[in-house]
């Protein structure tokens, strides 16, 4: 009975997926601590702290007994046009993290009353959620590590709710990969270095996104015209066929991002930048690491009509920005040759 109110509030709620998964140690923990061990992690050192507790979300929530994934679908059809400057899709729109546990809010209530206790996660909590996705049936873990759904295709956000409720669990997701290979040759880096294996210092997302420093100059014309992630072992999935289309208009981008220059962008002054992004994702790199991006994509696809915004970054005060800038003059100067 539990279990088919909980299902019924996530419907209510808009998710596309609820599952249940017994709390125990995650499948792919022991995996997860070579993998770290083997640094592939790169600068994320979040990720090493405490790993027994992500490994086990007992370890997080004292009496946990059941685990429950919810998954909301992001894809919002054919890719927003941008007249340069990719973006991953998930950062189309607004935050996903608060949308999602706003969601999920009504769920937290309902177990609450029933005598639980809770902690709810959002791709933020120390928690191999993709693991738990798997084993409650909403998905499996494809050959590039991302969760795939034969419903949803790639292109969906998981919530994760911790409980000490006793919940009956669903039956693990089957593995649909066969012998696709087409996210790893799809890498633009090789970052998918074998099926199931991923070194996330060489991924454009890691790069972009979750790397504070320069960008190794061996990756930056893989980069291309990415500003922020990279979608291509996604796109390159078969499974997205059936993917559904998001009923949350707050994950489409909005049409002023969709129409900005990339020479713009690279611009933007610290304010700017805060007003453009203050309800995305992409908020959260800052300013230096968003103009950075932007040069090495000006530096791949850029004219002789984006120098002279470029040189003027060559001044910039951070010298994060100056660097990756003078980068990307080189690299137009070269083509204009």
């Amino acid at each position: 009975m539990m279990k088919a109110q909980v299902n019924q509030l996530a419907v209510d709620a808009g998710f596309d997926a609820c599952g249940f998964s017994s709390a125990k140690a995650a499948p792919h923990s022991e995996a997860f601590l070579h993998w770290l061990a083997a640094g592939c992690h790169g600068e994320m050192g979040w990720m090493a702290r405490t790993p027994e507790r992500r490994a086990d979300p007992r370890n997080v929530l004292p009496g946990c007994q059941t685990v429950i994934l919810l998954a909301k679908s992001y894809f919002q059809g054919q890719p927003a046009v941008r007249l340069r400057g990719r973006i991953a899709r998930y950062a189309y729109g607004d935050d996903y993290h608060e949308i999602m546990l706003a969601a999920m809010r009504p769920l937290g209530s309902f177990l609450e009353q029933q005598g639980g206790i809770q902690k709810f996660y959002v791709d933020t909590g120390p928690i191999l959620e993709r693991d738990f996705a798997a084993e409650s049936g909403i998905a499996w873990q494809g050959k590039s590590t991302m969760c795939l759904s034969q419903r949803l295709g790639t292109w969906f956000f998981l919530g994760t709710i911790l409980t000490t409720l006793a919940i009956d669990p669903d039956s693990p997701a089957r593995n649909r990969c066969g012998s696709c290979v087409r996210c790893i040759e799809a890498c633009p880096t090789g970052a998918i270095t074998a099926p199931y294996q991923l070194d996330a210092r060489r991924c454009i997302s890691y790069l972009t996104i979750e790397n504070k420093g320069p960008i190794p100059t061996e990756y930056r014309r893989a980069i291309g015209d990415r500003i922020y992630g990279c979608d291509d072992c996604l796109e390159a999935c078969p499974w997205n066929r059936f993917a559904v289309r998001t009923r949350e208009d707050r994950f489409h981008m909005p049409e002023n991002l969709q129409k900005i220059r990339l020479s713009s962008l690279a611009a933007l002054s610290e304010a700017e930048f805060r007003s453009l992004f203050r309800d995305s994702p992409i908020y959260r790199i800052k300013r230096n690491r968003f103009v950075r991006n932007v040069c090495v994509a000006l530096g791949n696809v850029g004219g002789k009509e984006d120098l002279s915004v470029l040189r003027k970054l060559t001044r910039d005060p951070d010298e994060l920005v100056a660097e990756h800038a003078n980068w990307a003059i080189c690299e137009i100067e070269s083509r204009l040759k």
